[in-house]
């Protein structure tokens, strides 16, 4: 699949077959392996059901509150918050071959992913106050990092995470990649090879933030003679497809940016390496953006 500024990104759509759908992923639109995703939105009483199949599942509350019945477990009172810009997010995380149904107790959207496995977890709720956030860069690469299912999870493929960019900032800054599965003398990972979805919330509607990506010799989308260099405006509710190379992130002055990340690959992990020609600004941050912690 040969990429460019156009595919890589994915816009909210209504369908009438299924109502409830805001924003659909597939492996075979993204021209990748792993990754589904999908953007849902149900009134209060509404209700989705699912079947996880031979896939590990992440359920990722937006806004809106939920209560998940499944084979393996019921949760409730999913999910508090009415905006992505309050608090960390709900996500819970089903093993493959589950049937669930979601009920909104509150309306809201929410975030589906899942990825083929071959590994059967145990079943589990991330609350708001189980989420480790840290502030990651310095001055105007300062963003806000909430890890919903970090490295080290007990899950096979899936990572989450949210991130916030202020007004003007930059955030997955230096431009790093994680697109060859690279393990050093010793044995431990130096890069991953991932697939990677950004999908974007804006704190106006009118705001939008741009995205970079871009493969350089090494890329294996290189090396077969289709590299990538593009430049795509993310606006509310629109998702960046993020298959191979670099993909830096600058949210627009006036407006604050979150983007939530589901990455699946090679491993469970977000080894990467920096665009050596702009690794150096990492050594350069004097300080921190004092906008930031958020919440």
């Amino acid at each position: 699949m040969k990429y460019s500024a156009e595919n890589l990104i994915v816009h909210p759509a209504l369908n009438p077959s299924d109502p409830s759908l805001r924003l659909d992923i597939t492996p075979a639109r993204a021209g990748w392996d792993y990754i589904s995703f999908q953007v849902r939105s149900l009134d209060r009483g509404e209700a989705w059901t699912f079947a996880t199949g031979e896939n590990e599942f992440a359920f990722v509350n937006l806004t809106g509150r939920y209560s998940i019945r499944s084979s393996c477990g019921s949760w409730h009172g999913v999910g508090t918050r009415k905006s992505v810009f309050e608090d960390a997010a709900h996500a819970l995380y089903l093993p493959r071959r589950t049937e669930f149904t979601v009920v909104a107790e509150f309306p809201g959207e929410f975030a589906a992913t899942w990825v083929p496995t071959d590994q059967d977890h145990e079943p589990f709720l991330i609350r708001p106050t189980d989420v480790k956030r840290s502030i990651r860069g310095g001055d105007n690469v300062s963003r806000q990092i909430n890890d919903l299912l970090p490295p080290g999870s007990p899950v096979h493929r899936l990572v989450l995470v949210e991130v916030y960019t202020p007004s003007g900032n930059w955030s997955s800054y230096p431009p790093h990649k994680h697109d060859r599965h690279i393990v050093d003398a010793e044995g431990g990972l130096v890069e991953a090879d991932l697939e990677e979805v950004y999908y974007y919330r804006m704190d106006r509607r009118e705001g939008y933030a741009y995205q970079r990506i871009y493969t350089d010799d090494r890329s294996p989308l290189h090396q077969a003679g289709q590299p990538i260099d593009a430049l795509v405006r993310a606006t509310d509710g629109t998702a960046v497809l993020v298959p191979e190379g670099y993909h830096p992130v600058v949210s627009a002055p006036g407006y604050m940016t979150y983007y939530l990340n589901v990455l699946a690959g090679s491993a469970q992990s977000l080894a990467n390496q920096d665009d050596p020609e702009h690794a150096w600004v990492k050594q350069q941050y004097r300080g921190i953006d004092p906008r930031l912690p958020l919440y």
